[in-house]
């Protein structure tokens, strides 16, 4: 099939590519020029494990291109997904003005019959605006070509989104039309072959699934937190407990990992979006509030921990710092609960050497213009000369590292973990003062 693909980010980079991959010819648009320049020549904007790859490939075989032109993407294509960004507006709610913009530029440009999906996470009610915008454009040119607007979420783990889109557990669909389900059902056979389900449901519900699917695993993330919360003060095994509930099905050990809480591009935003929306259909989401406040105060909770540690006062203390992205397997610094952390301490006058082994361009692009933090070379030598060591990510480099050389390059052998990525026992039985997320405090 012929696609355009509206937005060469995160999103509409993967999707590009993995529908390139099964061969469809696709284009990819972004107004950024910079941007489609360093596509062109195979430099890729972020981290993706596997993504390089198959933009090289798909790329060098002509069935991915790239232009800054919108107008004539649209017009070589019969489905246009949508995948531009809708970062947080002010008051919580998706900022929809770049997706609506697109739709205006979607009606200018058409030719004929067009299938317009959004593939960005956007609010209810949405697809009912896309759908306004390019009638809009289409009147004012005097033409009256048919479409059909399409939701289609993507639900894609930054670290593993090419495994996730090549193999999905499942498609949702929302469409309006059984002929334009019937098409997006061809699109993604080969997708799942194994199969996995296509769901197909109304625009609204395909709207509301996506949020609905993040609200939960980003509650999930902050139920096992306040447990280890609790088990801090009762002198409960956080560990033994996961493994206690993770076992029921129903339950699962998926998202049930405790630390600092969730962050990123999706579950911070997605969140504040849905319980905007709520509030604006006069309900209080109690639930989901309570979630992104637990979320907010385990980052606190961890700074106060280690801040008690040395009586209140960090001032010139030197933090080594391992693991600066909001998780493993990728760059992406949004809502890392490592700049709150650096950041909370810093002005009470820590300093930190830090490594991350692939965000540091991003982190010296947020945290750089900090005289406080400093970038390490390597994760041993962000440890040398420091007082202690704090880890934000867990990502697989750090779960064995050599003790004892951890040992004699920092000042004294401490460690805050807010990954719990090492067993108590054996670390204390190296040496260690080592804390972690649910540790009951001694008095």
């Amino acid at each position: 099939m012929k696609l355009a693909i509206i937005g060469a980010g995160y999103v509409g980079l993967v999707t590009g590519a993995c529908f390139a991959e099964m061969g469809n010819e696709v284009i990819c648009v972004d107004s950024d020029a910079r941007k489609i320049k360093s596509l062109e020549q195979g430099r890729i904007p972020i981290y993706e494990p596997g993504l390089e790859d198959f933009v090289k490939r798909n790329y060098r075989e002509k069935r991915l291109v790239f232009t800054t032109d919108l107008a004539a993407a649209v017009q070589r294509s019969l489905i246009i997904f949508i995948a531009v960004g809708t970062p947080q507006d002010r008051d919580g709610s998706a900022d929809l003005s770049a997706v609506i913009a697109v739709a205006h530029e979607i009606g200018k440009a058409m030719n004929g019959y067009k299938v317009i999906v959004e593939k960005s996470t956007v609010p209810v009610g949405t697809a009912q605006a896309v759908r306004q915008a390019v009638t809009e454009e289409l009147r004012a040119r005097g033409v009256d070509f048919e479409f059909d607007v399409v939701s289609n979420p993507e639900f894609l783990k930054e670290g593993t989104a090419i495994d996730d889109f090549m193999k999905p557990d499942r498609i949702v669909v929302g469409c309006d039309d059984v002929r334009v389900a019937e098409l997006m059902k061809e699109l993604y056979a080969p997708f799942v072959r194994t199969h996995h389900p296509i769901i197909v449901m109304d625009v609204v519900s395909a709207e509301l699934t996506k949020y609905a699917a993040n609200a939960f695993l980003a509650t999930k993330i902050s139920f096992i937190n306040e447990i280890a919360n609790i088990c801090a003060l009762t002198g409960a095994d956080i560990a033994m407990v996961r493994q206690g509930i993770g076992a029921d099905p129903r339950i699962g050990q998926l998202f049930l990992f405790p630390g600092l809480g969730y962050g990123g591009s999706c579950f911070p935003k997605d969140m504040q979006a849905l319980i905007h929306t709520a509030k604006a259909h006069g309900y209080t989401p109690r639930l989901l509030d309570a979630a992104e406040a637990v979320n907010r105060d385990q980052r606190r909770l961890f700074v106060e921990r280690i801040r008690r540690f040395y009586d209140g006062d960090v001032k010139d203390r030197v933090f080594a710092v391992w693991g600066l992205s909001f998780k493993p397997g990728t760059d992406d610094m949004r809502e890392a609960p490592s700049i709150t952390v650096i950041t909370q301490l810093a002005a009470h006058g820590a300093r930190f050497q830090a490594y991350d082994p692939k965000a540091m361009g991003e982190a010296k692009k947020i945290l750089g213009s900090n005289e406080a933090v400093r970038f390490a070379p390597s994760c041993y030598e962000a440890l040398e000369g420091a007082d202690a060591l704090i880890i934000h990510t867990e990502w697989t480099i750090f779960r064995e590292p050599d003790f004892d050389r951890m040992k004699s390059l920092l000042k004294q052998p401490v460690i805050f973990d807010g990954r719990n990525l090492y067993n108590p026992a054996k670390m204390a039985k190296l040496g260690f003062q080592y804390f972690y997320v649910g540790q009951k405090e001694q008095n």
